[in-house]
């Protein structure tokens, strides 16, 4: 029992880590396409009466734009407001594909933008998969100790133990992901990732602001649970047919675990199942961890419900699924690398730990 919860533990964490750092940069374009927001929050009028106290000529323009909106008739408004000016930047940026949004950060930045954050992003991968492996084995092993080893664990159980697994390692991961995704999408110029993390924790609320979008996990703690969940399931029947195929031929092959092939497709299958099911809280996370204080909206709490149904007002479902392409593109081939790399390091380190 202890030498499977080493091998989960190991395999799943090397496997984490490789797999993240290879596909990186489309980490870091799902993340920033994923915290663009369609239209931005409209001044308060406290914010306004400062500018217009601020500027005189900013306050006389506010009053002729004022008359100026009056004499346009209710006809002529509604026609100006369906037809917002698409030379907008912001417009046009949020309306860009995968691939024009890349060529636009590489324009602008050229290829290091595309791994700013590499090693942390590498780092929690590796600690994430460990602990969650860790705590998935040690309930999984705990739970056919208690009901027998005969029984086979069903899919509700198997989705609870993985969403327990899930909030084990929450307490010390999520920082680590709120820290990575500032360093993607934060106006940082050139600081160091040790002087973002300075920076966010002297700004913010300290330690609590690190701690951004958990209330999005009462969602995507399912997220993983129903990714392994498919992929166990899938496996255990692919591996039954195999062991009876095997039998039936007279062929000495292996029945015991799935080939690389095998474990690169159904990764990438049990992670577009998942992401699709959680996708728009995983958005909704993303943006909050990406926003910046306001000291000017310092009495708002976060609610994560409430920016979906924002999301969902502004754009519709095409608003709550911004950036699904890069996050489905890089999530499956990273499950898919992942998985492959993990069932091949357990097999190994199991070999090596019987020896």
């Amino acid at each position: 029992m202890v030498d499977s919860i080493a091998a989960e533990v190991i395999a799943g964490s090397l496997g984490g880590a490789f797999s993240a750092s290879a596909l990186y940069p489309l980490e870091v374009l799902k993340t920033k396409m994923q915290a663009e927001s369609k239209s931005q929050d409209p001044s308060t009028p406290d914010e306004i009466n400062q500018d217009a106290a601020s500027s005189p000529l900013k306050a006389f323009s506010s009053e002729s734009d004022e008359e100026q909106d009056s004499n346009v008739s209710d006809g002529n408004r509604s026609e100006i407001d369906e037809h917002p000016d698409d030379s907008d930047p912001k417009n046009e940026k949020h309306s860009m594909t995968m691939i024009e949004y890349a060529k636009d950060m590489y324009a602008k930045g050229g290829i290091t933008p595309f791994y700013a954050g590499i090693e942390t992003s590498a780092f929690q991968s590796a600690v994430e998969k460990a602990l969650y492996f860790f705590a998935y084995t040690s309930l999984k092993n705990g739970y056919t100790f208690f009901a027998g080893s005969k029984k086979q664990m069903g899919t509700v159980v198997n989705l609870l133990i993985g969403s327990m697994a899930e909030w084990a390692h929450l307490p010390i991961t999520l920082p680590l992901d709120c820290w990575t995704t500032q360093i993607q999408t934060g106006d940082n110029g050139n600081k160091a990732p040790l002087a973002i993390l300075m920076s966010m924790l002297s700004e913010g609320d300290g330690i609590r602001g690190m701690y951004k979008g958990i209330q999005a996990y009462t969602v995507l703690c399912l997220k993983p649970a129903i990714q392994y969940t498919v992929f166990e399931q899938v496996k255990r029947i692919m591996l039954i047919r195999k062991k009876l195929l095997n039998a039936n031929s007279g062929r000495q092959q292996n029945s015991y675990t799935l080939t690389t092939a095998e474990a690169f497709l159904l990764g990438m299958v049990a992670r577009t199942v998942a992401t699709v099911a959680v996708f728009p809280y995983l958005r909704a996370k993303v943006m909050l961890q990406s926003q910046k204080k306001d000291s000017g909206r310092t009495n708002e709490k976060p609610d994560i419900p409430a920016m979906i149904f924002k999301m969902y007002s502004s754009g519709g479902l095409g608003e709550c699924f911004q950036g699904i392409g890069p996050e489905l593109t890089r999530g499956v081939f990273s499950a898919a690398l992942m998985m492959a790399c993990k069932e091949k390091i357990a097999f190994i380190v199991n070999e090596a730990i019987q020896k």
